[in-house]
Order: structure tokens, then C-alpha cells, then sequence
């Protein structure tokens, strides 16, 4: 399963598989579509995506089996498979479900703890490459904790490090105060400066593109990557003007004003066909 620094103020610039599953997404997740690979490129190319690199990210995403090709004629056309729409579903979840700031936090947190051997460099960071993807940080050496309920079964399994690793759920007891937590465990500052500079960005006249797909690519990809970086700090333990609440009601607002405008270019360009 793939889990995909820190952004300034100014344009990012999003990888083409960031902007693909961020395209599929948007325009397949949820239907029983496949869309030809000319309206991939096509889609792309508005922000600045070339055909090699859009084809070699088709290919690559096949081979990491998160898309399937269907051979329609001469064309190729290409449908999620169903790792794609549990990694997507989680990407859509995460940013019109759950929202940017946790408001209802229980109490509880998720603990992973790890012993590797030194000379598993790349399991390591593996290891605390998906941990990070889950919004866990690191509390001390060889323990990583996450606020609330994190299926750590699901998201570390296909590591192979099982007989490497302890979880537990539990609460904070005295002496240790949950501010402690926060503090240790989490870069609250440059989270912060995260949201700031994404409020900075699109709050620019003309910010995004002028072409509304690549408008639409470039805003949510943009808000998704954040907020997959956020670990979902309870916000009781957050300063009261965290700028997560401004950031995602701009966004919220820039998705509303431009969707109408991106759907009715997608149905006039995007060439798809039906799949089972």
C-alpha cells in the first residue's frame, strides 16, 4: 500500500502520483468507471505534467497494483482496483469526514513500540515512514504514539515486523500530562506553519491555475498531502486560534466555488468507459 517535507509559502509542486490518485480520485473513485490514458495525460499536462512522466506513473501505479488496464479497441483505459479505492476512500474520509481539527478526542492513545536491529536501516525507516503516514510521533526511543484509535494491524502488517512490535491503547496517568505528549511527540510548530503557508498560498488573486481541472488537481492535492501529514491533535491541547480551522474553511470554500466549473470540463473531455 502506498504512503505518500515541510511546505513554504510558495506553489508546491505536487508528484505526478500525488496529482494521479488525486485525479482518480476526484473523477473515478465511486464509480464504475475506467478513463483512457489520452485523458489522463490530457488532465495532467494542465498542470504542467508531461506525457513520459504521466505514462511512467501509469505504468507504476499498475506494477504497485493500484490500477488495472482495459483494452478498448486501440485505446487503453485504466479503472482503480480495489487497493486503490481502500487508499483513496481513506484520502476522501480524511479530508470530508474526519476534517482537519479533532474535536472529539477521547482520551486515548495508540502506542507502538519497536526494537529493530541497527543494521535494518530500511526497515526502520519503513517502519517510521508508515508510522508517520498513521499520525503517530515519536514519544522516546523505540515508542511512537498517535491520539485516539489507530488500526496499527491494518496500516503496519505488510511491513513483515510483527515479531518486532508491541501496541497498546491506553490513557495518560500522573505524572505524565498530555501536554508532555503533544510537545515531545509532535512538531506543533511547524505543523502550524503547514496551514499558514497553505492560507498564505491560496488566498493569492488567480492562485492554482486558470484551467479549472488543473485548478481542482493542484487545491486538492495540495489540501489532501497536509492534512495525510496532520496527525490529528486533540484540539483541547492546541492553541485556541490553530490555524487548521481557517485553512480548511478556505478550502472548503475555494472546493465549492471551482467544482462546477472542473465537473462540467471533466464530462466534456474525460473519455471513460464502464467497468464491473
Amino acid at each position: 500500500m502506498p504512503y505518500p517535507d515541510l511546505v513554504s509559502s510558495a506553489e508546491p509542486t505536487p508528484r505526478p502520483q500525488s496529482l494521479m490518485l488525486t485525479f482518480f480520485g476526484i473523477h473515478v473513485l465511486g464509480r464504475d468507471l475506467a478513463v483512457s490514458s489520452g485523458s489522463v495525460i490530457d488532465a495532467l499536462g494542465r498542470v504542467e505534467v508531461t506525457e513520459e512522466a504521466v505514462r511512467s506513473t501509469l505504468t507504476r501505479m499498475v506494477g504497485r497494483g493500484l490500477l488495472e488496464r482495459h483494452r478498448q479497441g486501440r485505446k487503453m483505459y485504466f479503472a482503480l482496483t480495489p487497493r486503490a479505492v481502500s487508499v483513496l476512500q481513506d484520502g476522501h474520509d480524511r479530508v470530508w469526514r474526519r476534517g482537519a481539527t479533532n474535536l472529539d478526542w477521547d482520551g486515548q492513545w495508540t502506542l507502538v513500540g519497536f526494537s529493530l536491529p541497527e543494521a535494518w536501516r530500511r526497515e526502520r525507516h519503513d517502519l517510521r515512514s508508515r508510522l508517520t503516514w498513521g499520525g503517530f510521533g515519536p514519544l522516546q526511543n523505540g515508542l511512537w504514539v498517535a491520539p485516539g484509535s489507530v488500526d496499527a494491524a491494518a496500516l503496519l502488517d505488510d511491513l513483515g515486523l510483527d515479531a518486532h512490535l508491541r501496541v497498546f491503547r491506553g490513557t495518560a496517568l500522573k505524572p505524565t500530562e498530555v501536554s508532555t505528549i503533544v510537545e515531545t511527540a509532535f512538531d506543533t510548530a511547524a505543523i502550524a506553519a503547514e496551514y499558514h503557508a497553505f492560507v498564505q498560498r491560496w488566498s493569492q488573486p488567480g492562485a492554482g491555475s486558470p484551467d479549472p481541472l488543473g485548478s481542482q488537481l493542484l487545491l486538492h492535492t495540495d489540501w489532501l498531502e497536509m492534512v495525510r501529514r496532520d496527525p490529528h491533535l486533540p484540539a483541547e491541547h492546541l492553541p485556541a486560534d490553530w490555524p487548521a480551522i481557517r485553512a480548511e474553511e478556505l478550502f472548503h470554500a475555494l472546493a465549492r466555488e471551482r467544482e462546477g466549473a472542473a465537473r462540467a470540463e471533466a464530462k466534456r473531455t474525460l473519455d471513460t468507459v464502464p467497468v464491473r
